[in-house]
């Protein structure tokens, strides 16, 4: 066994009261140069976008682990329970998991400043009954382990007949979307998770608070050495003073929404006004692509209604909204300028469109590419494992469309390599594209052919290229 030297043995031991064994939090992070944040998996902690590791809790701890200058290594694990047993035992050095701070949990870990507010909420489906006398005999279903059993705890105060179930194999945007399906009558929700849910699940509603707002913050085993804590407690106040922690809560929990369901008459008025600005770039993506233009046209609308100066709550931006990851590789050094945007995101879908397996027809081919220009291909990859094992063709759109829904519930995600995703999300991006594009089909079907050239050549003009994908 390697033996710490004598100064640094002495210093740790002064951190304590008595010389303990166990050392002093922020010194163990520092000497083993790794920080280790235990999570869960959810669209207000942390999961794998396009881009990589992403989610407000993720983000935050990158910011810590800078500042101590050591390795980020973020996990999550399959209870919610467990978060505090690995809090507890120093298995993690803390927890990163939009906890509440309740005095249950405060007799088994300590925790930092708060960073954000959350109630309660009792959840429901609108048309259903939402007054408490609604409640006895429904089927209303719980994180088990979460702050939310204290809360129905609180109503049952008042309802002594209430009755729930508690379960470890789902996550609260798992039951969320239970509820606007019909699976069950309610479940309890933060606020926040609430506040993204509903941009995905319209029919949900809060039916009434369960308490006042709760303190969110980060855990940490129980320490006498207080170094870490006001390392967190200094970070915290420097990105608040600053306005970086209210952006960040902004981009994640005060987002536009994902899906404008525009009605026809707003596309034709924007066909008539936008459309004409910027159709000669979608054509020429579309010759040096061979994806039809009106097909990248349907894309640049869903992304951005045709605004070169749109800009996601996520920072991508321009008509195509592309990354700053993806403008990088395709050397695009203004994504708000329309024709770079929208030939570089039609260069970018063409090599999502080519590394489809060949064997994929058209056009499950093409919905599978516009799949991963929205959620990622490694996403795209998984729902098509798990197309796999429910015995469905995973090259078969329609058996990856009902598979990457799945990528929000547990049981499906933990089997998989990338983990939780919003698989909703491409669902309906694609069916809004598919809407689009047969509109467009539509409105340009009537068009005159060009003339022929001064040579008499019967060659398209600019304004008219081939189609090589077929998308019928």
């Amino acid at each position: 066994m390697r033996h710490l030297p004598p100064l640094l043995l002495t210093a740790l031991c002064l951190t304590f009261t008595t010389c303990s064994p166990v050392p002093c939090l922020l010194a163990q992070i520092e000497a083993e140069g790794e920080l280790r944040v235990v999570t869960r998996n959810s669209p207000t902690t942390y999961y794998f976008g396009p881009d990589g590791e992403t989610g407000p809790e993720y983000e935050l701890a990158a910011r810590l682990a800078e500042r101590l200058g050591v390795q980020l290594h973020v996990y999550t694990v399959p209870r919610f329970g467990q978060i505090l047993d690995d809090v507890s035992t120093r298995r993690a050095h803390l927890a990163a998991a939009a906890l509440s701070v309740t005095d249950q949990r405060l007799a088994r870990v300590q925790f930092g400043p708060a960073y954000q507010h959350i109630r309660p909420q009792l959840i429901y489906r609108r048309g259903s009954g939402s007054a408490p006398e609604d409640l006895l005999a429904a089927r209303i279903e719980i994180v088990r382990g979460s702050a939310h059993v204290d809360a129905l705890q609180r109503l049952r105060a008042d309802i002594p007949e209430l009755e729930w179930h508690e379960t470890d194999e789902r996550e609260v945007d798992e039951l969320l979307g239970m509820v606007a399906q019909g699976d069950l009558d309610y479940t309890v929700a933060d606020s926040n998770e609430f506040q993204i849910a509903r941009h995905v699940y319209p029919d949900l509603d809060a039916a009434f608070d369960l308490g006042p707002d709760e303190p969110i913050a980060w855990a940490m085993p129980k320490c006498r050495c207080r170094q870490l804590r006001e390392r967190i407690s200094a970070m915290f106040a420097e990105i608040d003073a600053s306005g970086e922690l209210a952006a960040l809560q902004r981009r994640y929990f005060d987002p536009t929404q994902d899906y404008d369901y525009v009605s026809t008459r707003a596309f034709v008025r924007h066909f008539d006004a936008r459309l004409p600005r910027y159709r000669a770039y979608f054509v020429e993506a579309a010759a040096d692509t061979g994806i039809d233009w009106r097909l990248l046209a349907a894309v640049g609308y869903q992304e951005s209604h045709w605004d070169p100066n749109a800009v996601s709550p996520t920072g991508v931006r321009g008509i195509m909204m592309l990354t700053q990851r993806t403008a990088g590789m395709l050397d695009i050094n203004d994504r708000e300028d329309p024709r770079q945007s929208i030939i570089g995101g039609a260069i970018y879908l063409r090599m999502l469109h080519d590394r489809i397996p060949d064997r994929i027809p058209e056009p499950d081919r093409t919905w599978m590419a516009l799949a991963a220009y929205n959620i990622g291909w490694g996403h795209l990859e998984d729902a098509r494992v798990i197309a796999e094992i429910r015995g469905l063709d995973p090259d078969r759109w329609e058996d990856v469309r009902s598979s990457l829904p799945l990528l929000t519930q547990r049981q499906w995600y933990s089997r998989v390599r990338r983990g939780y995703a919003r698989g909703w999300q491409p669902v309906h991006y694609i069916d809004n594209i598919q809407r689009y594009y047969n509109i467009l089909q539509w409105m340009t079907a009537g068009e005159m052919q060009p003339p022929p050239d001064e040579d008499g050549d019967d060659e398209p003009i600019d304004d008219e290229v081939p189609v090589v994908i077929d998308i019928a």
